[in-house]
């Protein structure tokens, strides 16, 4: 499904109902809105894995401008103020009121955006393997931590001389250390649509990767926010998650970490991570 917002079509895909029948009534249930990782991936990631959660909530998927399904549009809105004012026109445009907004990877990286530029419109957050700002020298070490000198050499190239050749160098060599623990969909990666432009015009060592720092405008949050982060993930570390939730209001934040867990919480512990996200969302 298509819904035109800021000028160009995004792509969103529903999953679970809004109101269910509950004795003599219609329930209404909370809306989660999903963003997912990349730059340049879709939503596709997010399934099946958290088809679960419709017995608690509607889902939607919403891929970013520029990003899967969605159009393209011009290549100077590919930013993050761009992005997260998208989120919001998007719930407008939808009649989505107080949406809980789950960020994943590069989408809590918007979510951010979203949530610090617009603070009156979400009624959660959940920022889930994320950052608030990018530290390189930190992912290469846990890079090489995990896998090694050869990993932290294909990690440095990812980024220092971005490209497609470097890049799938680093899906061959570093994202299979994204999760030690996860069983492998071997036909995950062949569903995505991903467009390399968007992630070579955000990151590399001049872009705009290597620049945004939500660290002071976290406070203007006003939201519960749901902080969760693996003990072992390479490319959002910990002690970033940890940030973030210094940075929120105290009263606002919860912060999960897990341990044995890498980039995902639900690649590798499905269980504990759909469980901690519905008592979120539900409560």
């Amino acid at each position: 499904m298509f819904v035109t917002v800021n000028g160009i079509r995004l792509h969103f895909d529903v999953d679970g109902a809004k109101l269910v029948p509950d004795g003599p009534r219609m329930r209404e249930r909370p809306t989660v809105l999903l963003l997912h990782g990349g730059p340049g991936g879709d939503h596709s990631t997010f399934k099946p894995a958290f088809a679960p959660l419709t017995d608690t909530a509607q889902l939607v998927y919403l891929d970013h401008r520029g990003q899967g399904r969605s159009d393209r549009g011009p290549r100077e809105a590919w930013n993050l103020d761009q992005w997260g004012d998208d989120i919001r026109a998007f719930c407008d445009a939808l009649g989505i009121e107080k949406p809980i907004v789950l960020g994943y990877s590069f989408g809590g990286i918007v979510a951010q955006a979203y949530a610090t530029r617009h603070p009156d419109h979400p009624g959660k957050l959940i920022l889930y393997s994320t950052t608030p700002k990018v530290d390189r020298q930190e992912i290469y070490g846990v890079f090489e931590r995990l896998g090694g000198p050869r990993a932290r050499a294909v990690a440095e190239a990812r980024w220092h001389t971005p490209g497609l050749d470097s890049m799938a160098a680093y899906r061959e060599v570093c994202s299979p250390l994204y999760n030690r623990r996860a069983r492998p969909d071997p036909d995950a990666a062949a569903r995505v649509l991903r467009n390399d432009d968007v992630a070579l015009h955000f990151a590399g060592p001049d872009k705009e990767s290597a620049r945004f720092d939500f660290r002071e405008a976290l406070s203007r949050i006003t939201c519960p926010t749901l902080v969760v982060a693996g003990e072992d993930d390479p490319i959002t570390p910990i002690s970033r998650s940890e940030e973030i939730a210094r940075r929120l209001p105290p009263h606002l934040v919860r912060f999960e970490r897990f341990a044995n867990a890498g980039h995902g919480v639900h690649n590798d512990d499905p269980e504990a991570a759909m469980a901690l996200l519905r008592a979120f969302v539900a409560g």
